[in-house]
């Protein structure tokens, strides 16, 4: 069973009302589940989006990629959102 496969299986579960969409070949950065008026979107964590990117293409162009095709891409109400973790210590 994949990851794409146990994600999907989890989101069933608990969201057996909701499309989610999910981020194609970023599964690894999957972190889990937000709400928006009501509706469930699919979470991922912004940074390992990217790094997952740039091993295929570097990270400057990862980073350009990211943000013009993968989180500037607006695919309805299920679209994902990408999160940008809170560092305290920085």
């Amino acid at each position: 069973m994949t990851l794409r496969d146990k994600i999907n299986g989890w989101m069933l579960d608990c969201y057996p009302d909701h499309e989610i969409l999910l981020a194609d070949g970023l599964e690894a950065a999957f972190v889990g589940v937000a709400f928006q008026f009501g509706h469930p979107v699919a979470v991922f964590d912004r940074a390992k989006c990217i790094d997952i990117l740039a091993e295929d293409m570097g990270a400057k162009d990862a980073e350009e990629f990211f943000q013009f095709n993968v989180e500037g891409a607006y695919v309805g109400p299920s679209t994902p959102a990408f999160l940008e973790r809170f560092d305290p210590e920085s």
